[in-house]
């Protein structure tokens, strides 16, 4: 473990109104030994490492300049809300974050009254604020400003300019800082990170007028003080800004994000001066101040526990590959055979395995910014068009461009192939990346084929699958880790729609497994053999269309039946009891049981603990057959 850092001047901030007292120097060094403490947490508990250093500066500042949690600093996303945490009372617990019943990585309003709004997806933050700020204009008690802090990635998502749309609209004061880093988890994309590039290109920071500058001489020195902050604020404000301000806003910038006294400067005058919405373009670096995080390529974006010293992540040896990978190679394959096929990302080319099939192929993958709405829709004009395209997005965020895949997918029956990654709960990013809905919203849509790997073999053949499905519109999902360690084909092959498989024979009750959960669905089994019951088992492979044939026969051949999911209720079981109710199975005292997500959100801890919440691991799975047959108890054999 590495000795945490001396941080004389942090100490003495226990939250926020404690900055009030410090001097502008010495709200500097609470910044650098906040910025050391955030590292030496982070080396700890691994997590979101480059956002939160790229904000040091701005969140003393914001914090030392308004009040909270009276006004409230929402953070965008909030991966960069680590610092922010340390100032709000949360020092103590810091070295929890993301553990189990430790502080969530994002901010979270059950946390602490500093968390106005809880984050973890992108671009909602202006929306809360403008949200935050007619709430105050209506009477509201305890709310008075309201702060959103938003990357220049996050911006790329339309939501983001329809809060600013309706703000600069209502006119109501409010205050966005625009935390430009110039990069994003990937590379920043499209036309608004480029007009961003050039308002900093120029001149930042112009003279003011000649006579303006004489005048400040005449002043006594306190207010020459004064006169300097302000001038430096009122450069800032004479360099571009159209965008923001046609859309109603007063657009200050562009400042420097690392410059504690720009930024006192310019924060002090906005808030006394502000009337109605107002825009501070603040250039930052991700990463800032540590050397490892600033050379990497993601600049620090999720690390393992690291060695503060050198920056090299503690990172458990793998004993399989990860399911993204085999998706990402599996993908290669098919597009190496077939030149129709195209990939398309929402600033996710990493995370989903598509960088490999950029390198390869960089005309045929796109990644499209934090945009999921579009890039469902792209995707579906892309096979209207005639190509095959793959839609890969993470089962949380899909949720995004939910309407999309109704309206602009499914009605028209376009073979676009959605490939969800992050399919059930994650880990330690908790409930807000747990991909737990997917199933049910997409079974229930007519046409659409929704397949679950079981495994990274048959995750390699839903692939192929996929590909050579091109009259109508599937998804195949699949979970955050390692695969079981299968062996692998070296070529997937299409599976007959709607068809599962048996994987081992037995009596009694009969357990359907739909995705990874068969893994421990078959550690049960074993475990239920000791005890003299040997269940059957069965790979649906596919939620819809559902594999009636199989499904009837399971259910004419035992007393009983058991669905599992990594997903909700509404998915893969309620589409089973629908179809046995249908057939009068129920009538004749058949009984069924359908394991699901329960019906709550899990907080972050390990899958495997996540799972023992939920109720879906091996010894529960055994349990749940026990007591469906009625039986208290059955002796292990020797």
């Amino acid at each position: 473990m590495s000795q945490k850092p001396v941080t004389p001047h942090l100490d003495r901030v226990r939250l926020p109104a404690d900055l009030k007292g410090l001097t502008d120097r010495e709200l500097s060094a609470v910044a650098d030994e906040l910025r050391a403490e955030t590292i030496s947490a982070v080396s700890e508990t691994g997590g979101h490492l480059g956002a939160g250093l790229g904000v040091v500066e701005l969140t003393v500042a914001l914090h030392a300049v308004f009040d909270a949690p009276r006004d409230k600093i929402i953070w965008d996303v909030s991966h960069q809300s680590y610092p922010h945490k340390i100032l709000t009372g949360r020092r103590e617990r810091i070295r929890t974050l993301r553990q189990k019943n430790g502080l969530s990585g994002f901010t979270k309003r059950s946390e602490s009254p500093y968390d106005p709004f809880g984050a973890a997806h992108s671009s909602t933050s202006i929306s809360a604020a403008l949200g935050f700020a007619v709430a105050r204009d209506l009477g509201a008690e305890g709310v008075g400003d309201a702060v959103a802090i938003i990357g220049d990635g996050s911006m790329s998502a339309g939501m983001a300019f329809e809060a600013m749309n309706n703000a600069g609209h209502l006119g109501k004061r409010l205050f966005v800082i625009l935390n430009d880093n110039d990069m994003s988890i990937a590379p920043p994309v499209g036309a608004l990170s480029s007009y961003l590039a050039r308002l900093y290109a120029g001149e930042p920071f112009q003279e003011l007028k000649a006579a303006a500058r004489g005048a400040v001489r005449f002043l006594p020195p306190p207010m020459q003080e004064g006169a300097r902050r302000a001038k430096e604020m009122l450069k800032g404000m004479t360099v571009g800004g159209t965008l923001f301000e046609e859309l109603g806003f007063s657009y200050i910038g562009p400042i420097d994000g690392h410059d504690m006294e720009q930024l006192l400067a310019v924060l002090r005058t906005a808030k006394a001066r502000a009337r109605g919405p107002v825009l501070i373009h603040a250039i930052t670096r991700k990463g800032k101040g540590y050397a490892p995080a600033e050379a990497a390529l993601d600049k620090g974006h999720a690390t393992a526990k690291f060695d503060v010293l050198t920056g090299k992540q503690a990172k458990a040896p793998s004993n399989a590959p990860s399911y993204t990978s085999v998706f990402a190679k599996a993908l290669l394959s098919e597009a190496e055979r077939d030149d129709k096929i195209v990939a398309v990302t929402a600033a996710m080319p990493d995370g989903t395995g598509l960088n490999l099939f950029a390198e390869r192929f960089p005309k045929r993958c796109f990644d499209v910014g934090i945009a999921e709405q579009h890039a469902v829709t792209f995707a579906a004009g892309l096979a209207a068009g005639g190509m095959k395209p793959f839609c890969a997005l993470y089962s949380t965020f899909l949720q995004r461009g939910y309407d999309q895949v109704v309206h602009d997918v499914a009605i028209q029956r376009l073979p676009v192939r959605f490939a969800i990654d992050r399919a059930g709960l994650v880990g330690a990013d908790g409930a807000t990346h747990a991909g737990s809905f997917d199933i049910a919203f997409l079974a229930n849509l007519p046409g659409m084929v929704v397949m679950a790997a079981a495994d990274e073999a048959e995750l390699i053949h839903m692939v192929a699958t996929a590909a050579a499905l091109d009259d109508r519109p599937s998804a195949f999902r699949y979970p955050r880790g390692e695969g079981v360690g299968v062996d692998l084909p070296e070529r997937g092959q299409p599976l007959e729609i709607g068809r599962g498989r048996i994987v081992s024979e037995g009596n009694r009750v009969a357990l359907l497994s739909f995705g990874t959960r068969l893994a421990e669905v078959n550690a049960a089994a074993e475990a239920l053999a000791q005890r003299g019951l040997r269940p059957t088992v069965a790979d649906a492979r596919f939620a819809k269309p559902l594999d009636r044939e199989l499904i009837l026969r399971l259910a004419r051949e035992h007393e009983a039946m058991i669905t599992l999911e990594e997903g909700a209720v509404g998915g893969f079981g309620s589409h089973v009891a629908q179809l046995l109710a249908e057939e009068g199975v129920f009538d004749k005292g058949f009984r069924f049981r359908s394991m699901v997500l329960p019906d709550i959100f899990i907080d972050q801890a390990s899958m495997e603990d996540m799972y023992a919440v939920a109720g879906m691991n091996a010894a529960e799975i055994e349990a749940k057959v026990l007591e469906v047959l009625g039986v208290a108890r059955i002796e292990r054999r020797a």
